[in-house]
């Protein structure tokens, strides 16, 4: 019998996708004002720049397992405890700065100071650019009060309580948010989900897991032994991590519950 269920949190509950994509158009598009050069094409090069130059970091291994990708490494602080987060924190001033200079560079300009200008607004464009599903309160509103939730999101503890901060009224829907910086392993390792499990007091029969992303949220789950919906808004084939099922929306998930 169904007890609890697992969200995720970044593109399952949170449109993050889009709010990054939005933050982009407002600090490229100042790019276009000052030089002219089309804010798609100094997004590409951004985007392209951020993954590199994050890459190459020693924090990118500990970047990888709690998972932080290279966008929230261009608006989050990680003021959160750890060496590897002090090694984070540290870093990510310069990052943002060499991410636009660069950018800019390859695009033939040279302002550092507009580079560093870039490098500012972002992280507050993406602040003020939270975007969340039209369904996203609908489903919790339908599941409130008959099962557990329980928010198992992978990242950097304060970057994420940022998030919700933003969107406070997503908060009082979870028994127990559950972010893996604190954990200090992300999903798909077992740990992280077992630890959710024990946080509910319920077993891996009565839970389910639901997210975007097969590599952490159904991989891990799938391990675990827990049954798993996959959010599939774009229409990607699975491959060899096969979900439990799959919707292409959150609110298709209610019959699947009802079923359960």
């Amino acid at each position: 019998m169904l007890k609890a269920i697992l969200f995720d949190l970044d593109d399952t509950l949170l449109w993050d996708e889009k709010s990054i994509k939005a933050a982009m158009e407002v600090t490229c598009e100042m790019v276009h004002e000052k030089y002219g050069i089309l804010p798609e094409v100094v997004e590409e090069k951004v985007r392209e720049n951020a993954r590199a130059i994050y890459a190459t970091y020693d924090t990118y291994t500990f970047t990888q397992m709690i998972g932080i990708n290279p966008f929230e490494g261009l608006w989050g602080n990680f003021a959160d405890k750890g060496a590897d987060f002090q090694r984070l924190h540290d870093l990510v001033p310069g990052y943002r700065k060499e991410v636009w200079r660069k950018s800019l560079q390859d695009l033939g300009i040279e302002d550092i100071g507009f580079g560093d200008e870039l490098a500012e607004t972002f992280p507050k464009a993406r602040k003020s650019h939270q975007y969340i599903y039209e369904d996203t309160f609908k489903v919790l509103d339908q599941l409130k009060g008959k099962y557990q939730l329980l928010m198992l999101t992978n990242g950097s503890p304060e970057l994420q309580r940022t998030k919700l901060a933003i969107t406070p009224e997503l908060v009082p829907y979870f028994q127990h948010i559950v972010i893996s910086g604190d954990y200090g392993k992300g999903k798909p390792d077992q740990g992280i989900f077992k630890h959710a499990l024990e946080l509910l007091s319920v077993s891996k029969d009565e839970a389910l897991m639901v997210g975007d992303n097969l590599m952490t949220d159904i991989l891990g789950a799938s391990r675990t032994g827990i049954k798993s919906v996959w959010i599939n808004r774009h229409q990607r084939k699975h491959g060899e991590v096969a979900p439990t099922y799959e919707v292409s929306n959150l609110e298709a998930l209610l019959p699947i519950i009802e079923k359960l």
